[in-house]
C-alpha cells in the first residue's frame, strides 16, 4: 500500500507539484510521465514544488526533482521553488546539492489552491528500474559528492538491466 501522493495544479504557465506523506519509488513511474507532459506544455513558466507535508522521500524521488530543476534551468534559463518546512528533508535537499539549482523557501504561505492528484499505475519491473537509474544519474550530474555516493548503484543496476535483456 502506498503511503505518499503527488498532488499538482497548473495556473498561467506555473505548474505547482505537491508530495504528500513518504513519497517512494513506486510513485516516481506517474510523476515521470506527468513531468514528460509539463516540459512539452508551451505555457509553462514555472514550477513550484512543495515538501511542506512530505515526510520521507527516497533518492529516486530526489532524481526526478533534480530533473525539472535541470530541464527548467536548459529550457528558460530559471530555477524552480521549492517550499520545505520539514528540517529533515531540508538537509536531504542540502546534502544532495539542491540549494545550487532551486531556489529553497523554508517558510512559505500555505498554498490554497485545488490541487488534484496524479493516478498512480503500478509499474512494471523494467519501468521502476529505468526510473531509478535515470533519477540516480540525474543526482549524479549535480556534483561530485552524488556521482561518487551513487555511481555502484548505476553501474549495478545497469548490469542487471542488461542481464534481465539476455
Amino acid at each position: 500500500m502506498l503511503s505518499g501522493r503527488i498532488l499538482y495544479a497548473v495556473h498561467n504557465g506555473t505548474y505547482v507539484i505537491k508530495f504528500v506523506g513518504e513519497v517512494r519509488v513506486p510513485l516516481c513511474a506517474c510523476l515521470e510521465g506527468f513531468l514528460d507532459r509539463m516540459f512539452a506544455d508551451a505555457s509553462l513558466h514555472s514550477v513550484l514544488i512543495d515538501l511542506t507535508e512530505t515526510t520521507g522521500i527516497d533518492s529516486t524521488a530526489l532524481g526526478l526533482i533534480a530533473k525539472i530543476a535541470v530541464s527548467l534551468k536548459e529550457r528558460l534559463s530559471r530555477k524552480p521553488v521549492i517550499l520545505s518546512t520539514n528540517p529533515d528533508v531540508n538537509r536531504i535537499l542540502s546534502s544532495m546539492g539542491f540549494d545550487r539549482v532551486f531556489i529553497i523557501l523554508e517558510k512559505a504561505p500555505a498554498i490554497n489552491e485545488p490541487l488534484d492528484e496524479l493516478p498512480f499505475t503500478e509499474p512494471s519491473q523494467q519501468e521502476l528500474t529505468r526510473n531509478v537509474i535515470e533519477a540516480h544519474r540525474v543526482l549524479m550530474g549535480l556534483n561530485e559528492k552524488n556521482r561518487n555516493t551513487f555511481h555502484n548503484l548505476v553501474d549495478m543496476l545497469e548490469c542487471e538491466e542488461r542481464d534481465s535483456k539476455l
